[in-house]
């Protein structure tokens, strides 16, 4: 793709409408995202937006000049989704950063896309509201959860980000502000514009505003942590928890080594160390009383299922002894190599164990160290190549090969590219092997029709 380098004069023009800086002055921070083995690219220039207007302006000045545009939020994604591989403008909506309305009575929130989850989440839990999308990463923006359709450990039960924004504003490449959606519950209105730019990653157009469903908090929740003898035992668990009546919010599995390398991170003892495999199973309920019934149900279940043990987390100590370790393994694993590589694939539910026993076997023919953790009730998988003391050349090629296995297994058992952290440029050759000539093409047709000259997020998804 060639594309115009904007000049001073272009950076002038910018100005009207953000603040903006050249390249050079920008913090090498917008040249790469959290997953810094897909390479840094320096933008031409850094524009920070603080209204719709003016990313809306932005935007359509650089599709008359022909100038890429790479819009982002707070670079946390894991696929270089919002780095600029064409160089260009790093369109940021960092800035972009209130929450608008908090609307009791339709229980939806009206929020700017620069919003961080984790603020968003205490304004809304301290009106007794509940926000069920839960990324691991909480400083990730709105409106960056919004373009990759993130999802978390609670999608088992609530859904992913798709199913929580009602509505959106989008600046498009012609320059305009499009309103799609809005406070009601459901329509039938049309083509489903709104769902389409949902988990879009910014290749269509820009959010500019989101208006998200709420819904009233559970009062009470318990976490059983339930040990098995080896992993395989512990994953094919998974389709018997979930059918056995306890409608349970989140299903984790981990391995011993994933608990080390937090516990080692966090300086803090994980409740028991003693089984090869675990999983963590979250219920939500009205009262403690009934939720009685249901955890019993599942702890018997666990045990009649070979665990070693259903251990029970009902206080707030217990609870964040096993769930601070789970929301660190991400950072704790990374914190022990020089460099990895994730698989973030989905199968069917019933085919985990096939997956992760094949992840074995791929890290044992590859020579490289794998380890795996994820979202076992919804069969999103998180299987993490790593460096170690390999050198740099063996590393690039061994690297490469466990990905190209890890993906090839995951589409013999029937499952896809990425179950919540997108395709950005570092996955985009996967998708197109596993979408399809016929699917592919659609999406470029899709992307020529929202942004005929290419220039936003250009070399992502459908590269």
């Amino acid at each position: 793709m060639l594309f115009h380098k904007p000049d001073s004069a272009d950076l002038a023009a910018l100005s009207a409408w953000a603040t903006v800086l050249p390249g050079a002055s920008a913090s090498e921070d917008y040249a790469h995202d959290e997953m810094t083995e897909y390479g840094a690219f320096a933008p031409d220039a850094l524009a920070l937006c603080e209204s719709a207007e003016g990313v809306a302006k932005v935007l359509g000045y650089c599709a008359q000049k022909n100038i890429a545009v790479t819009p982002r939020g707070a670079g946390t994604g894991l696929c270089g989704g919002a780095v600029p591989i064409h160089g260009g403008v790093v369109l940021s909506l960092e800035r972009m950063n209130h929450i608008l309305e908090i609307d009791e009575n339709t229980m939806t929130a009206t929020v700017e896309p620069g919003v961080l989850l984790s603020d968003f989440i205490r304004e809304v839990e301290a009106r007794g509201l509940f926000y069920p999308p839960d990324p691991g990463e909480k400083t990730a923006t709105l409106g960056g959860n919004a373009m990759t359709n993130a999802g978390g450990m609670r999608a088992v039960r609530y859904g992913v980000t798709r199913d929580y924004v009602l509505g959106m504003q989008v600046a498009l490449p012609s320059g305009e502000l499009l309103d799609l959606g809005g406070k009601v519950v459901k329509t039938s209105s049309g083509y489903s514009l709104l769902s389409l730019l949902v988990g879009s990653e910014g290749t269509l157009g820009i959010v500019t505003k989101l208006i998200l469903k709420l819904l009233p908090m559970p009062r009470a929740n318990v976490s059983v942590l339930a040990p098995f003898d080896d992993l395989d035992a512990c994953v094919r668990a998974v389709p018997q928890v979930l059918a056995c009546g306890a409608e349970p919010t989140a299903v984790e599995f981990m391995e011993r080594e994933v608990i080390a390398c937090a516990e080692t991170y966090l300086g803090k003892r994980f409740p028991d160390t003693s089984a090869d495999a675990y999983l963590l199973v979250r219920l939500d309920g009205p009262s403690a009383k009934a939720l009685e019934a249901s955890c019993d149900q599942l702890a018997q279940t666990l045990l009649d299922l070979g665990a070693r043990d259903a251990l029970l987390a009902d206080t707030d100590e217990r609870k964040s002894s096993i769930w601070d370790a789970r929301g660190a393994f991400l950072e704790a694993i990374k914190s022990g190599t020089p460099s990895m590589d994730e698989c973030d694939v989905v199968v069917p539910r019933d085919k985990i164990a096939d997956f992760v026993r094949a992840s074995r076997e791929i890290s044992r023919d590859c020579g490289v160290r794998i380890l795996s953790f994820g979202h076992a009730g919804d069969g999103n998988l998180h299987i993490y190549a790593l460096m170690d003391d390999l050198p740099p050349e063996t590393w690039a090629n061994a690297r490469q090969a466990v990905m190209d296995a890890l993906y090839r297994q995951a589409a013999l058992l029937g499952g896809q590219v990425s179950g919540e952290h997108g395709i950005g440029h570092a996955k985009a050759a996967y998708l197109r092997d596993s979408a399809g000539e016929t699917a592919v093409a659609l999406m470029r047709g899709v992307k020529a029709a929202f942004d005929p000259k290419g220039i936003l997020n250009p070399g992502k998804v459908i590269a």
